[in-house]
């Protein structure tokens, strides 16, 4: 399994920051929850892959 492994899982997504200064991605699907804190600093890392991944999916899209 990988990244392009398509499943039928259904999940949801919350974005915000946290009261220590952290940005928090929030995941959830049925029982399951995954807080995931990041420093700022990682959080502009994974905002320029996710730049990135947008841009190459464009293209194949294209």
């Amino acid at each position: 399994m990988g990244i392009n492994t398509e499943r039928e899982i259904e999940a949801n997504l919350q974005i915000g920051p946290t009261d220590q200064g952290m940005v928090r991605l929030f995941i959830f699907a049925g029982d399951l929850e995954i807080p995931m804190d990041f420093e700022p600093d990682e959080a502009e890392e994974i905002i320029e892959e996710l730049r990135s991944a947008l841009a190459t999916a464009r293209k194949v899209k294209s």
